[in-house]
């Protein structure tokens, strides 16, 4: 790692510790030619495979905004939504893949999302599945009810 301040290309690592509940590690460094200290932070990068093939970075905010449309005028507090995210984001990390589809994704978020609140599930899937007609929502609630 080159030194922000020299450049020296030998820096020393003096403290590492995990951040942001195990995604990152932080790093404190010193460079050995200045003796300056500065902090690094580490993390894999997760990237989604979206439908038409291209990717992007997993961004955990976009689950958040899908939930919480779902959830819209069903009396789900932000930190519940927040929660299934954050739920939804460690399954997907713990798989260790670099890469990551965008139907991977909905499917991890049914199951938590089901267990959060039937019509928010049934209003997600509905988007996500594509429901094209009365039927899809019909079949899908008496999936929901049998389960």
């Amino acid at each position: 790692m080159l030194c922000p301040f020299c450049k020296c290309p030998d820096t020393k690592v003096v403290d590492t510790r995990e951040s942001d509940n195990g995604s990152s590690v932080r790093r404190r460094r010193m460079c050995p030619k200045c003796r300056r200290k500065f902090t690094t932070v580490e993390s894999t990068q997760l990237l989604v495979c979206k439908k038409d093939g291209s990717f992007e970075p997993f961004n955990r905010g976009k689950i958040t905004t899908g939930v919480f449309k779902a959830c819209k005028g069903r009396g789900i507090d932000y930190a519940s939504i927040e929660a299934l995210a954050q739920e939804v984001e460690e399954d997907i990390r713990s798989r260790g893949d670099g890469q990551v589809s965008s139907r991977q994704i909905g499917l991890s978020v049914l199951g938590p999302l089901r267990k959060l609140d039937a019509v928010a599930y049934l209003r997600f899937a509905s988007v996500y599945e594509n429901f094209s007609a009365p039927e899809d929502f019909v079949r899908a609630a008496r999936e929901l009810e049998a389960k």
